[in-house]
C-alpha cells in the first residue's frame, strides 16, 4: 500500500525515537555547583563557565568552557564558546522548546527539516527568510551552515563521526552536543533545559521551569499509582514487519509505571526498544485494555493497513490512540517537538485514558482516540 508523506514523516518520527529511547546516563561529581541524575555536568569558575557532556560513540567527554569575554583564557580541551548566544542553528525539533521557555527562540537562525517543524513561530520566521534551511540533520547543508556563521551548531549527536559536523567545527563554528535522547525517563530528558540555559545564563530560570513541571508530573503520577485497578497497555505499531516496542527501562516503559499501567515488559532490563514479530505482540497484548502510538489516523484506516489488528481488544473495545491531535499538514507533530520539555503533560494525557476518573476535567493535549 503507498503511504502518503505525512505518514511517512511520522513512521520516520516514531522510529527515530524508539531507535534513540537508550540511555547511557553518566553522572560526574565535582566540588562545584552541578547538574546531578543527568547526563551533563556545569562547573562554575570565576571568570567562565565548564559544561562537560559526554559523547556515546568515542566513550570521552565534551568540554565546552563558556565566557563573556573572548579574550578569557580557559583550559585547553575543550571548546570556548562566547555567551549569550546570540544566533543558533539548532538542527533538531527537540531544541527548540527549551529555547522557547527560556525566552530564547528569537536566537534560533538555522533549522533543519522546516516541513517537519511544528512551532508556529518558527514557521512563521522561516517563511519570512528570517531562519536558514540547514538541509537534513544527519546531512547538513555545510555551505549554509557556513554563510550563516551562527555562534553556534546545536546537535544532537545521532551519528558516529559524522564529516559534516567535523567541517562546521574546523571553520571555527562551535558544535555542541545536547544528548537528551540517552536520558530513561522523560522527566531526565526535559532537565535538559539546564543544559540549554547556560548557554544563555539562564540557569536560574531553567530551575525553576524544570522545578515546577516535576511537581506537577509528581503529583499527577501519585493520583495514578493510587488506583487500585492498573489497565493494561499496548503501544507502537507493525513496520515493514517489525513491532519496536519499548523496552522495560526505557523512557516509555518508565512512563507507563509512573500513569499507573500495567505493562508486559515492565520488569524486562532494556533501555532500547525490542523489535518483535508481530505474532508474538499479539500472543502477549491481544487483551491489552489500552493501545496508545498507533499510525493511523481512524480505525478503519488502521485495520485497513493491516486486519489482524482487528483481532486485538483496543480495537474492538475502541480504546485505540495515536499521538497526532497536534500536526501541521505538511508533517510537524508536537508530540516530537514541544511535549519533550512537557513530560507532565504527556504523563497526564495517559492517565486521561487510563484512569479517566483521575483527571475528570483534563482534555487530552498530544494524544488523540481513534474513531
Amino acid at each position: 500500500m503507498k503511504i502518503n508523506m505525512f505518514k511517512r514523516n511520522y513512521i520516520a518520527g516514531i522510529i527515530v525515537c524508539l531507535l534513540f529511547s537508550c540511555n547511557v546516563c553518566l553522572l560526574f561529581s565535582c566540588n562545584t555547583k552541578k547538574t546531578e541524575k543527568v547526563g551533563f555536568e556545569i562547573r562554575y569558575f570565576d571568570n567562565y563557565k565548564e559544561v562537560i557532556v559526554n559523547n556515546p560513540w568515542i566513550n570521552a567527554e565534551e568540554h565546552y568552557f563558556l565566557v563573556a569575554d573572548k579574550n578569557i583564557e580557559v583550559p585547553e580541551g575543550g571548546q570556548k564558546i562566547l555567551i549569550p548566544l546570540q544566533s543558533l542553528a539548532a538542527t533538531s525539533c527537540t531544541h527548540f522548546e527549551f529555547l522557547y521557555l527560556l525566552g530564547e527562540g528569537q536566537t534560533i537562525t538555522g533549522i533543519c527539516s522546516p516541513k517537519l517543524v511544528y512551532n508556529a513561530d518558527i514557521r512563521k520566521r522561516y517563511a519570512a527568510s528570517e531562519i536558514k534551511n540547514l538541509g537534513d540533520a544527519i546531512d547538513m547543508n555545510f555551505e549554509n551552515t557556513l554563510l550563516l556563521h551562527p555562534d553556534a551548531v546545536m546537535v544532537s549527536g545521532y551519528s558516529q563521526n559524522n564529516e559534516k559536523e567535523k567541517r562546521i567545527a574546523q571553520a571555527g563554528i562551535p558544535i555542541i552536543y545536547n544528548n537528551e535522547w540517552r536520558e530513561t525517563t522523560l522527566l531526565k530528558r526535559a532537565e535538559w533545559i539546564k543544559f540549554v540555559a547556560a548557554f544563555y545564563n539562564k540557569e536560574r530560570e531553567a530551575d525553576s521551569i524544570f522545578n515546577l513541571i516535576e511537581q506537577h508530573y509528581n503529583a499527577v503520577s501519585q493520583k495514578a499509582k493510587a488506583v487500585q485497578g492498573k489497565p493494561t497497555i499496548l503501544s507502537g505499531a507493525n513496520f515493514k514487519g517489525t513491532w519496536y516496542m519499548s523496552g522495560g527501562q526505557s523512557y516509555m516503559g518508565q512512563l507507563f509505571a509512573d500513569a499507573g499501567a500495567d505493562y508486559f515488559y515492565k520488569d524486562d532490563d532494556t533501555r532500547e526498544s525490542l523489535p518483535l514479530s508481530f505474532e508474538m505482540v499479539l500472543q502477549n497484548f491481544q487483551n491489552a485494555d489500552v493501545w496508545v502510538g498507533a499510525f493511523a489516523d481512524s480505525k478503519q484506516e488502521l485495520i485497513n493497513s493491516d486486519e489482524r489488528y482487528a483481532l486485538f481488544s483496543a480495537v474492538k473495545n475502541n480504546q485505540v490512540y495515536n499521538v497526532k491531535k497536534r500536526t501541521t499538514p505538511s508533517g510537524g507533530n508536537d508530540f516530537w517537538e514541544g511535549a519533550i520539555a512537557h513530560p507532565d503533560l504527556i504523563l497526564s494525557d495517559l492517565i486521561k485514558i487510563l484512569h479517566p476518573e483521575v483527571l475528570p476535567d483534563y482534555e487530552l493535549v498530544y494524544m488523540k482516540k481513534l474513531e
